[in-house]
């Protein structure tokens, strides 16, 4: 099946975002409010993992194996990410737009982030671990590299109980779309 990628991104910026429903048919959605990780003071992170970050168990790569990651994320009793999805994710990562940031203890993926760049901003469409903190080192890694390339926005979409963890928060769509707009007109790499 051929996708029009040019209406893909043009969807993720328009703040709408991609899942499958039950039936596995792909749609478009929206939300009332988003859930943001924030880039700023505001996110934080247990102690515990400080000591993890600190023993450097992990390091951590930005497309180093994009499809297993998306395998991983996709890999849950129940999942939005059809294989249809996963085809969509496989041509936004071949034309610069999908990325997965990852985290391995040796030759071994440990977690990974799978999420889409649009000028400032990083839409996060899902995460999964396979060694326990993976995935968690992966959040904290990330916000720091989106820090250092000056994004605008991470956007969460759903809040979830690990997220709040990170002090992820709720904006409603009108402010969601107004940093959103910002983000777009900025040109920000993260590799």
């Amino acid at each position: 099946m051929e996708y029009d990628i040019a209406a893909i991104i043009q969807g993720y910026a328009q703040g709408y975002f991609l899942m499958a429903d039950d039936s596995d048919r792909l749609g478009w959605y929206a939300s009332r409010d988003r859930t943001l990780i924030p880039l700023d003071e505001r996110f934080r992170y247990p102690k515990s993992l400080q000591r993890v970050l600190n023993q450097e168990r992990f390091s951590v790569a930005i497309n180093r194996d994009f499809q297993a990651v998306v395998a991983g994320c996709s890999n849950r009793e129940t999942t939005w990410i059809s294989s249809e999805l996963q085809e969509i994710y496989w041509l936004l990562y071949q034309k610069g737009f999908a990325y997965s940031f990852e985290t391995w203890q040796g030759n071994e993926l440990a977690g990974g982030i799978l999420g889409i760049v649009i000028g400032g901003a990083f839409i996060g469409e899902s995460m999964f671990y396979r060694i326990t903190e993976g995935s968690k080192v992966a959040m904290v890694k990330l916000v720091e590299r989106l820090r250092q390339r000056n994004f605008v926005l991470f956007d969460a979409q759903m809040m979830n109980p690990h997220l709040e963890r990170f002090g992820a928060y709720h904006i409603e769509d009108k402010e969601y779309q107004a940093l959103l707009k910002k983000a777009l007109q900025r040109r920000c790499y993260l590799v």
